[in-house]
């Protein structure tokens, strides 16, 4: 019986539409996170032709220690990736594994790391998450809307 569940399963993932970048809509906006005098921004421009554009930044104080370049967007196979430039070096890939109306995790096995970004969304409160492939190593942020 259980054979036939996570057949039946597999069966409906493969026969739901692809995933749209729309459907990655509730990520837009701006969040903030500040802890022990540690920030970290991060922008997300709202879905439009086909991309999300955003970019992230992290300071203490009035310093800026880091900064990245973010798009979602579709990739050669056709499937949505999530492409980082930390400090606007070349991008790294990372695709979409798992989405629902408020979550999303994106996926790199080959990368050093990360290789698991995860966001959820509730109300006004998103959490960023990544890990290793397995979840080890996890660094989070919970962030506020601006």
């Amino acid at each position: 019986m259980r054979i036939m569940a996570a057949a039946l399963a597999a069966l409906l993932i493969a026969a739901s539409p692809a995933a749209t970048v729309a459907d990655l809509g509730w990520l837009a906006g701006d969040w903030v996170s500040e802890a022990d005098g540690r920030w970290t921004e991060e922008s997300w421009a709202p879905p439009r032709g086909g991309v999300m554009l955003g970019h992230s930044r992290s300071g203490r104080g009035d310093s800026l220690r880091e900064f990245e370049f973010i798009r979602i967007a579709r990739g050669g196979d056709g499937a949505l990736v999530y492409l980082a430039q930390p400090q606007g070096g070349a991008p790294v890939a990372f695709a979409l594994v798992r989405h629902d109306a408020t979550s999303a995790t994106f996926e790199n096995a080959a990368h050093d790391y990360p290789q698991r970004i995860a966001y959820a969304r509730s109300g006004d409160t998103l959490t960023a998450t990544i890990s290793a492939i397995d979840g080890s190593k996890p660094r989070r942020w919970t962030y506020r809307r601006r």
